[in-house]
């Protein structure tokens, strides 16, 4: 039996679907050029707003540990509709609001991460803060049921 190779269209309709999955799992590089490893870590700004006090409170980190599983699920309090890339960081503005929260990877060391994280309220004032964290996995009990749940814990924190 004889095999021919896939028409390209049967190849273009496989590396949509190829990209399609990979968007789903939060795998696929957004940034035009870059493959999927460069772009390592992505999560709602917001998030490194949980970890980070009000400029006017004393102590921070506030938390130190979060359940990305549930980041990814509630849509409500971390919509992506504001989150964009520019430049290099992950940017999220309120819509009609002036400010922003955004983050940039700096650097990488297995599942290590350090993010720079800016906030500005809309005003003049925008804070930095480095912030170094691990991403693993742990298991939580929830409604009595081990459930096992992907976290970002706080490993340290730098004000620029």
């Amino acid at each position: 039996m004889k095999t021919h190779p896939p028409s390209s269209f049967t190849r273009n309709l496989a590396i949509a679907v190829l990209a399609v999955a990979l968007s789903a799992s939060g795998l696929f590089a957004e940034e035009p050029g870059k493959a999927a490893a460069a772009l390592p870590f992505k999560t709602h700004p917001q998030v490194f707003g949980l970890i980070q006090s009000w400029v006017s409170d004393p102590e921070s980190p506030m938390a130190t540990e979060i359940n990305l599983d549930a980041v990814e699920s509630n849509r409500n309090q971390f919509s992506g509709d504001g989150v964009k890339l520019e430049g290099g960081w992950t940017v999220f503005r309120e819509t009609g609001e002036a400010g922003f929260k955004r983050y940039r990877v700096i650097d990488v060391e297995g599942d290590h991460y350090k993010v720079e994280y800016q906030d500005n309220g809309g005003g003049s004032l925008t804070t930095a803060t480095v912030i170094g964290f691990t991403l693993l996995k742990r298991e939580i009990r929830k409604d009595g049921k081990p459930v096992e749940v992907r976290v970002l814990r706080v490993d340290s924190l730098d004000s620029k």
